[in-house]
């Protein structure tokens, strides 16, 4: 077997293998050999079907295999001696189309290499992290904001407001005959909420404890029973109660109800969640510094494939979010301007370094921590989550898409280890102010 460089201009290769002829006959000829004890075929015993027999029957198939083995060896072969990792799937093509049998096998091998990424000294990295202390107004906004989720009601005098709550009994008549599903007692309705049909809330404004009020409706064409769709009906509704919001109490019995056993420890688990909130804004600021001082620090070539992938994708991403109402991919072809390259170039650069660095720490993603972000994604998911599971289990690239970010953090608190981190005290506002500035960037 022969290779032949044919191309070596910055980090393109491309080489010809030539698998002669013999060696795939031999290779051919091996394969039968250790297929041959245990073949049967009618007028032959077991075992002893002749040799020319065999190459006839099965011949043509071998060659195919032996072929593809011998370039994937030579290939496999090329790469560990030269030390050369591909930055995308290389090309493969068989430039003797007119191959017949007899013939060698000459086949171009085309792709780009990886570059080398040169030693980072980062000690002289400087980091600035910002701290912030969850302060008493802010754990009192939170508890305010969970009182008002937990709003209850009092019953009121009078008539019904736009706000009340009204409890009453219904039934529903479709051409006056009652219809399924359309009916229930002593159901707590808020007015204004527009959890029923458009129009029905409306004409309970005003009503009272004891008042029969019959409300004329009609239902949206795209209603979801199919069968009460665009049909007008009517509600027979008699009152029980009306009921005013009662004022919020932020107290033990609230914090009960998020299953805390008292507003101190309702309090300090509060103060928990802000604080992890705050750092994790904090840490994509320092993740930014970072990444912005290591852009600064290292320069080497780039796969130009790499880049125009990356390129690719960023436009066609900013392209959807300009453009929301589109879902699918049936529009014009999204050409990416230079802008888009230099962010591609920065992303393939540290993305490159970080994977360098990565590698050469021994740097691993746990199956414990994959499962965590598993768990985390699945939860996005409710009711689904047993799909979900599956879904990632069956999936090399939706697993990869879990673990890149998993194994991005690992370098970067590795980096940060060895980095100079001073912490300085600032205000929330403060913090936000410095997250916005990354989404203007």
């Amino acid at each position: 077997m022969q290779v032949t460089e044919t191309l070596n201009e910055g980090l393109k290769r491309g080489y010809t293998i030539t698998v002669p002829a013999a060696d795939l006959e031999a290779k051919v000829n091996e394969k039968l050999v250790e297929a041959q004890p245990g073949i049967e075929m009618k007028g032959f015993r077991k075992g002893k079907v002749p040799m020319a027999l065999l190459k006839k029957q099965f011949g043509q198939r071998l060659m195919g295999e032996s072929m593809q083995e011998a370039v994937d060896g030579a290939m496999s072969s090329h790469f560990e001696t030269s030390g050369d990792r591909p930055a995308m799937q290389p090309k493969v093509e068989m430039t003797n189309e007119d191959w017949k049998e007899g013939d060698d096998v000459v086949v171009s091998l085309s792709y780009e290499a990886l570059p080398e990424v040169p030693e980072v000294d980062f000690s002289g990295v400087e980091i600035e992290r910002l701290v912030v202390e969850p302060a008493e107004e802010d754990v009192t906004e939170a508890l305010e904001g969970l009182a008002k989720n937990a709003q209850t009601f009092e019953t009121k005098k009078g008539k019904a407001a736009k706000g009340d709550q009204v409890v009453f009994d219904f039934l529903g008549k479709v051409d006056g005959e009652a219809f399924e599903g359309g009916a229930a007692e002593d159901y707590p309705l808020v007015l204004g909420s527009n959890s029923f049909i458009p129009g029905f809330e409306d004409q309970l404004i005003g009503v009272k404890a004891g008042e029969e009020k019959t409300v004329e409706v009609t239902f949206p064409d795209e209603y979801q029973a199919e069968h009460l769709a665009g049909k007008a009906a009517t509600f027979d509704c008699t009152v029980k109660e009306v009921k005013k919001p009662a004022e919020a109490k932020i107290d033990d019995e609230l914090a009960k109800q998020f299953g805390s056993e008292s507003l101190d420890a309702l309090k300090g688990q509060i103060k928990e969640r802000l604080a992890a909130e705050y750092a994790g804004a904090a840490r994509q600021v320092v993740k930014r510094q970072l990444l912005d001082q290591l852009d600064s620090l290292v320069t080497f070539d780039l796969p130009p494939s790499l880049v125009d992938a990356e390129a690719q994708q960023i436009a066609h991403q900013l392209w959807h979010e300009e453009n929301p109402d589109v879902q699918g991919h049936d529009h014009p072809k999204i050409e990416p301007t230079e802008e888009h390259r230099k962010l591609a170039e920065r992303r393939v650069r540290l993305g490159l370094l970080l994977a360098e660095l990565g590698q050469k720490e021994n740097v691993q993603v746990t199956d414990a921590e994959m499962t965590q972000a598993i768990m985390t994604q699945a939860r996005q998911y409710p009711g689904q989550e047993r799909e979900f599971f599956q879904f990632i289990q069956q999936n090399q690239q939706a697993q990869q898409q879990l673990r890149a970010p998993l194994f991005e953090d690992k370098v970067i608190d590795l980096v940060l280890d060895r980095a100079k981190v001073t912490d300085r005290t600032v205000t929330k506002e403060e913090l936000q102010a410095e997250v916005e500035k990354l989404e203007e960037m």
